[in-house]
């Protein structure tokens, strides 16, 4: 009997799965366990395996499918086998595609407050709901969708498509040159989509500002340079100078919990737990892991946890139930040099922290001046829900916090 491969549930909050790319095609032989597509959550790319041994008998999906959790992707089984029990009616691959949105439709949507487009309003599937929005296609424009009860699919929303007049670069020739010359087209989907749209929104539905400071420097660099020369086995010497900010920062939000707190419209919730994000630059575009309860621990346990996010991050192997959570975020550009910045808040996070670039700054001592490394400190918050004082009132915490830094291991 043929086996079908669903879709894995990556986590409570996802609802679906981008597939990236097929390693196998139809009639290719498989082992059980072994890797037969890779596929994109919205922030982690992850492989989908065979749950049997035997051959790729039937794929459903082809690459670049958005495709909701627990469908049915392909078929395995033996040469020959019959598989007119999937195929039953004839359907096609997009009626596949459809049925498993009406399957999807009837589950609850875990921590979403998002209602389908049902009942007096427009019948919509979610697929073809995505595909409107991403093109621009309003969809009161379609009469009358081909799906069950005149429900709007993704068919009908590309065939809307279809009939617009598409707009083309114009070219011109200079010489033996076309301008403006070679173009690549990327299409905006999974990470990046969904990047586009956080950042979007949260510029949009929120007073941001944003105010920079520096932190004298100076015990930062003093301590990073003792942990470098520990002993090997005391695993000191992994300790970054983003580490101890992060342990720093998060033992200064302890006093000031209006900035660890979500802005949620008609009312604001301040956490008594720290649970820490902090900005990941991953192949698959921005990642945020999230470090739970990060007040309880050491800062030999951030820097361990901060390295192992990361680097799942960077391999497409962390949980999206690790990027969920967060009460506070930290950004990172210093490294590459940068002085300021104003950070994009992550909803519906009230505060997000930006660390900068180390600089030698002139500062006023001993009846001269001296140039004393400080650290640049960009901090966004929400106005509606922080105002600027006990904003600037944390910023100055941290500052002084960073500059008094002592051994603490």
């Amino acid at each position: 009997m043929a086996i079908p491969v669903t879709m894995p549930r990556q986590g409570e909050t996802v609802e679906s799965c981008l597939i990236l790319k097929w390693k196998k095609k139809e009639g290719d032989k498989v082992d059980v366990h072994e890797s037969i597509c890779e596929v994109e959550t919205n922030k982690a790319v992850f492989e989908v395996k065979a749950p049997e041994k035997g051959i790729i008998l039937k794929i459903f999906f082809k690459e670049g499918d958005d495709v909701p959790v627990l469908s049915i992707i392909a078929l395995i089984g033996q040469p020959g086998e019959d598989i007119s029990s999937f195929m039953s009616k004839g359907i096609s691959t997009t009626e596949i595609k459809e049925e498993t949105e009406n399957i999807k439709m009837k589950r609850p949507i875990a921590f979403s407050k998002e209602k389908p487009f049902v009942g007096s309003v427009v019948s919509i599937s979610p697929r073809a709901r995505r595909l409107a929005k991403r093109e621009g296609v309003d969809i009161s424009k379609i009469s009358s969708g081909s799906g069950p009860g005149g429900r709007i699919t993704e068919r009908d929303v590309r065939n809307t498509l279809s009939k617009i007049p598409k707009i083309i670069p114009a070219t011109q020739t200079i010489g033996e040159e076309t301008f403006p010359g070679p173009v690549r087209e990327i299409p905006v989907q999974g990470v990046r989509e969904v990047i586009a749209e956080n950042m979007l929104k949260s510029l949009q539905t929120t007073a941001q500002i944003t105010l920079n400071s520096s932190a004298n420097a100076t015990n930062l660099l003093s301590y990073r340079k003792k942990l470098k020369v520990s002993p090997p086995e005391t695993g000191l010497q992994e300790i970054t100078i983003n580490d101890m900010i992060m342990y720093i920062t998060v033992k200064t939000l302890l006093k000031f919990k209006a900035l660890n707190a979500y802005f949620l419209n008609d009312k604001i919730l301040e956490f008594e737990r720290i649970h820490l994000a902090f900005a990941v630059d991953a192949p698959q575009g921005l990642v945020v892991p999230v470090i739970r309860n990060a007040h309880l621990l050491s800062l030999k346990e951030i820097s361990q946890e901060v390295k192992r996010s990361s680097s799942a991050c960077l391999q497409g192997t962390i949980q999206p139930d690790e990027l969920t959570g967060g009460t506070f975020t930290i950004t990172n550009l210093g490294s590459l040099g940068i002085e300021s910045f104003t950070p994009v808040l992550n909803l519906p996070q009230v505060a997000i922290l930006g660390i900068c670039n180390i600089q030698l700054k002139p500062v006023m001592k001993d009846n001269g001046v001296k140039f004393i490394p400080h650290l640049g400190l960009s901090l966004t918050f929400d106005h509606r829900a922080v105002d600027g004082a006990p904003a600037a009132k944390f910023l100055k915490g941290l500052s002084l916090a960073i500059a008094n830094f002592k051994e603490i291991i």
